[in-house]
This record gives structure tokens, sequence and C-alpha cells, in this order.
């Protein structure tokens, strides 16, 4: 009974439930408290009145129905809403959860469930030493990606004990500031403790004592491929409804963990959410460049990502090389240091130096006074009607961010027959280099929708140049940036890769090679060719990748993966306002694309960069952006939140202002500005 003096007129009963793991001790009380009692306080009250002597530090209040943390102990009971009815648990914040690495390993580590997602995912990333940790996210796999796994497992036991590593004791892990020698912000090169001499670039980074050998080779090395029987049990995305399934699952960045329905022990994919990956050192970056190559690995062989039969074998002949079941961690950890040779300090001295110089002056008077431009005879291809095609020899010239042609080399003074304003348009590879095919595929938007051209090539070079310089028009920018000649050194090097020579004494003995080609390619390959032929065919390629060091090769699959047309493409099916249909809209690090969703063709591009503004109705769940030229289209989102698409357009303006003179601290403020929204 309670007396009433003790009951008074402003005071209630709260129930509370704790959660604790002393069997012998309640986990439910009673406190009798005021409005104006504040958090803090009652953490107080509960503490006394539970009696057990340990650290209280970690824990805070989750209201049940309210799912929300009362994290702010200054704030009183009345100000944060709380009434007799509210069920309170008090809990730790920082629970084990489980992340399946892109690599496709899971580690077990203890995060923050009160903390914004994307403060934890900055966390997760100082305890796995990857950089740039605003590139990636949390996915929770959608029920529709699982239920090809499910029906296969329904006869098959799981495996009694899953291959976890477990990263629970780590200092980060447990709510502690980070190591020094695991994350360094200013990028300091690692040295061993003991005798003083730079350590190896890999193994030092995991220097603390939960960190061992084994921990670094399953995060910063490559592993043995997996079987095409568990390839097979994979989801494999048909459709561009199904790739949609594959985003639909992304965490709000502005909210929590708990916030958002995930439980201790529950199971989170981390991925690279955003396709722009900034500041790539392998003198720093073991983890995470492995982790992009594994990302990139597994996007092609389920075909997540499309890619001609030549490009496979380029990426099954590279994979190959990264392979490392017969290479011990001491060889790629060599491979990480002899990357970087040259001492920063030497590095930053001679960036000085040409700074302080002002660089070359003739260069640059030249750069001022000459307008770059490209012109040769080129072959035009216009699609026709009944599948015929019209190809005839023109004289182009491109300049600035346009391609006009003319009749003849002659002709040229006069009118063009045509002016092509590539800005905003879609460039699209169209090579067989075996064939000798170098073409350039042009999706140029128009008021009706785009407007398609090809371009072909004669050889190598000229596609090169004239493909450098579509990619640069299609951003606004003209040969005269210092990106051009970058551009094309990348093409002509993933061009080369491409053109190997067949060396008979390989090809000829396949089967003294312990290969399984079906590991490299994917499942459409598998059915197209006998193994032995893939064998033959994966080795030929490889004579012009088997002299590179296992993390360049890591870094070229990366750069071809980047080359794909599809690359960094997030798909959603939409709803356009007006619309009677649903289409597929890809987003990527600069652009938007509508797609028809029963052909695949892009309809219509708008590049960030002409955007003006972009809200959201969150009554309605309709996403609305206002582009220079009066153009506003608005849509609603069918296969997932609209505020996944409203973060991912924030996040990447986001990225688009990072810069190497910050060293590496982010404006977290300003992320969530841009992707938060108001709900």
């Amino acid at each position: 009974m309670v007396s009433s003096s003790e009951y008074g007129s402003h005071t209630w009963e709260l129930l509370l439930t704790v959660d604790h793991q002393h069997e012998d001790v309640e986990k439910e009380f009673k406190l009798q408290v005021t409005g104006d009692l504040h958090v803090g306080g009652l953490m107080l009250k509960l503490v006394e009145q539970i009696k057990i002597a340990q650290d209280w530090s970690d824990y805070a209040f989750w209201w049940e129905q309210k799912k929300c943390w009362l994290l702010k102990t200054h704030w009183t009971l009345d100000k944060c809403g709380v009434q007799a009815d509210a069920k309170l648990v008090f809990t730790t914040q920082h629970k084990a959860l489980r992340l399946r690495l892109p690599n496709m390993k899971t580690v077990r580590l203890k995060v923050s469930f009160s903390s914004m997602v994307f403060r934890a995912v900055s966390d997760i990333c100082k305890m796995l030493n990857i950089r740039r940790s605003e590139e990636l996210s949390l996915l929770k796999q959608s029920e529709g990606t699982l239920k090809k796994k499910k029906k296969k497992d329904k006869n098959s036991k799981e495996p009694a004990t899953e291959d976890i590593l477990n990263l629970c004791n780590s200092p980060v892990s447990s709510g502690l500031p980070a190591n020094a020698g695991l994350y360094s912000k200013t990028m300091a090169p690692v040295y061993d403790p003991v005798s003083g001499s730079p350590a190896s670039s890999t193994i030092t980074w995991f220097s603390d004592g939960s960190w061992t050998e084994q921990n670094c080779s399953i995060l910063a090395l490559s592993h043995p491929t997996c079987s095409p029987e568990t390839l097979a049990e994979m989801y494999q995305p048909r459709t561009l409804a199904d790739k949609a399934k594959l985003n639909a699952g992304w965490l709000d960045s502005s909210r929590s963990l708990m916030e958002q329905g995930v439980q201790e022990d529950d199971q989170l994919l981390l991925r690279f959410k955003y396709y722009t990956f900034f500041d790539l050192n392998p003198k720093y970056d073991a983890v995470r460049i492995n982790q992009i190559y594994e990302q990139a690995r597994w996007a092609i062989l389920l075909e997540e990502i499309d890619c001609t039969e030549e490009e496979m074998l380029i990426f099954a002949a590279l994979q190959a090389r990264t392979r490392c079941n017969k290479l011990s961690l001491s060889s790629e950890a060599q491979d990480f240091t002899c990357e970087s040779e040259v001492d920063e300090v030497e590095a930053a001295l001679s960036n000085l130096e040409v700074t302080l110089e002002g660089g070359n002056k003739s260069n640059i008077l030249e750069d001022i006074t000459d307008i770059p431009k490209l012109a040769d005879n080129l072959k035009l291809v216009r699609p026709k009607k009944l599948a015929l095609k019209a190809i005839k020899t023109y004289w182009f010239v491109f300049r600035d961010t346009s391609i006009s042609y003319f009749k003849s080399k002659e002709s040229a003074q006069g009118e063009p027959i045509e002016k092509l304003n590539l800005k905003g348009c879609e460039v699209v590879p169209d090579v067989n280099v075996a064939a000798k095919k170098f073409g350039i595929k042009l999706l140029i938007p128009v008021a009706d929708g785009m407007n398609e051209v090809y371009l072909r090539c004669d050889n190598d070079d000229q596609y090169a140049r004239w493909m450098a310089a579509c990619v640069l028009a299609s951003k606004g920018r003209t040969m005269a940036d210092s990106s051009y000649q970058p551009e094309v050194q990348k093409i002509l090097s993933f061009l080369q890769m491409k053109n190997w020579t067949m060396c008979s004494q390989t090809a000829s003995e396949p089967e003294n090679v312990d290969m399984k080609p079906e590991c490299f390619v994917s499942p459409r390959y598998i059915k197209k060719f006998k193994s032995k032929q893939l064998t033959a065919r994966i080795l030929e390629a490889h004579q012009n990748v088997s002299q590179m060091s296992l993390v360049e090769a890591k870094l070229r699959f990366i750069q071809a993966w980047q080359s794909l047309p599809e690359f960094g493409l997030s798909y959603y099916i939409v709803r356009f306002k007006g619309s009677k249909k649903d289409d597929v809209l890809g987003v990527s690090y600069n652009r938007l694309i509508r797609i028809d969703m029963a052909t695949g063709d892009p309809i219509t591009t708008w590049r960030f960069s002409t955007m003006k503004q972009w809200n959201v109705n969150w009554e309605i769940r309709q996403v609305a952006i206002e582009f220079d030229q009066n153009v506003s289209i608005a849509f609603t989102c069918l296969s997932a939140d609209c505020k996944i698409i409203h973060e991912y357009i924030g996040g990447y303006i986001f990225l688009s202002t990072r810069s190497k003179d910050h060293n590496e601290t982010l404006d977290e403020e300003l992320f969530h500005k841009l992707t938060g929204g108001q709900e």
C-alpha cells in the first residue's frame, strides 16, 4: 500500500523493464515518479532500486510504443511525453550485430543501436579499417531476394556452426574510442612498435590485440571462389524488376537501428551504397579495395550488371590472378607495401615544388589559347524501321560539347548536316576487339524521349579519343578538361586487356592448370561453353594480366567494372505523375534515368548538375524534382520507400563536395540536411 502523503497529487506509477543477465534479480520495477523528473534522475532512481553493482553507463531507456530512445537525459518526463502507460525498457545501447561483408564473410561485432545509422556505419568502418565510411551503408535483404534460397534449403539442414569472425571485444565495438593503430585519420604510415621500421601496410592496420593474421586475411585478401552449386543457390536477378528488389532494403541513415526494427544479433549486409570511390590508395586501403573488388566480383557473377562475353573473360582472367588459395598472407601484404615505395614526405615535397614553380607555363598558355577539337572520318549508323540500318561515312568535328558532321572534309567550312549537343546524353560503348568493332552509342535527350546515334571508329586509338570526348561532353566538360587524357589512357588500357594473343603452349594443355572455370564466370556463360573451352579462353585472356601484382589486378577489375554501361545504377520501380504505367528509375552518381520497364531502353536522362531543387510530399510519398529550362518531374516509388531515393539523391550531392584538403573530416550535419527530409 502507498500512503496518501507518499502518493501526492502529481505522483504516478511507471513500469520499467531492465534488460540484464542476472537470472536471480527481477526485471520489472514500479517506480513512483513526477512529470518534472528528468530522464537522468529516473535512471539513478532505477539503478538504486535494482541494487546490482555493475557498469550501467551504456544503458539508456527505449520507449517501446513510440519506437524511440530517450537519450536527452536532461529532459523531463513531461517534455518527453512519458505518461503512466509508457513501456520503457532500460537496455544497452551497444548490441551484437552480424554483418555480411561484400566478400560474403560474416563478422559479429557490437554496434550502437541508438546512434543514427550514418554514425553507426562510421564506427563499423573504424573497426574494420575501411576509410571513407560515407560510401557504405547497411542493407536489409528483402523477402524477394530470399525466396529462392528458402526453397532450396527446405530439405537440407542449416550448418551447425557458421564461419563467423567475432569482433565483439574490439575497443570500438565496446563503445570505446578507436585505436589509432586501427584507423588513422591523418593517414600516417604505421610503424612496428618493436623494431621501429615501417610495418606491413596490411597486417599492422589490425595491430590491436583482438586482431590476428587470420582476421586480416578474411577482410583484406581474396579467397577461393565458391562452387557453381553455391552460386546457383544465390539470388540472381533476371529482369529490371528483379534488380529493383536488390535496392529496396537500404536502412534510413538518419534513424537508429532499433527505430528501424533491427534486433540484437540480426544479420544485415554491409555494402558500398554510393558508387563514387574517393581517393583509393593501396597504401591505406587494403580492406577497402578488397571489399570493393568483392562487391564488383559478385555483381558480375550474379549478373546484377550486364557485360559482354569479351568483358566476362577479362573479369575471369583478373579473378584468376587474384586467387590466393596458393598464396600466403605475407605475399599480398608485401604486394601492398611494394605498391607505395615512395615516401609520403617525398610526394608532399614534390607536389609543393610543382605548386611553387607554378607548373609548366607553356602548357597553361597553350590551354588558354587553344580550343581542343577532334576531326575524323567516322561511320554514322542510324537505326531504321524493319531492323535495317543505314551506314554512311561522314567528316565529323568534335568541339566543346557538340559533334557536327559534314558530307566531306572539304565542306567542313560550311553549315553541318546536323549538330548534336551531347550535354546530358547517355554514352554506351559497343566494342568487340576480336571482331575489330569499335562503336559508340549515343542516346541524346530530345523533347519526346531519346535520339539514338551510333558512331563507328576505325581503330582503338580513334575510338579511345572520341569515346573519352563523348564521356566528358555528356557531363558538360570539354577536352580542355584535365581529365581528358587520363580518360583516353584508361579506355586504351581496357582495350589492351581485351586484345590478348593466344599462347599455344597454354592453350594446348588447359587440363594441366588447376582451375575451375565455372567459378569465374556467370551461369549464362557456364551454359554456353564447355569447361575445357572456358579454361582455354580464360587462360588466353590471362596472358595480359599475369604480370600484374595482386592489388593491381583488383584495381584493374574495379576499373573495368566502372567502365560497364550499367555501372553505378540502382534501380527502382516508380510511377511518374500523369503516367498510366510503371517505369524503372535508375539512380546514378550524376544522373537519373527513366527506363522502359518492358524493353529496358532509356527514355529520358536528367543530370544532377541541372537540378535546381528536389523535395518530398511525405503525405502522398511523392518525390518532386525541378531542373533547368523549366523541366519538372514527380513520381511515387512502388518498389521501396521514397525516402531511399530521396537519400540517394542527397547522398550523391553530398559526396560530390568531398575534397582531400578536408583531411577526411565529414560534415555530418550537411549530410543529414541533404538526406534526412522532413517527415
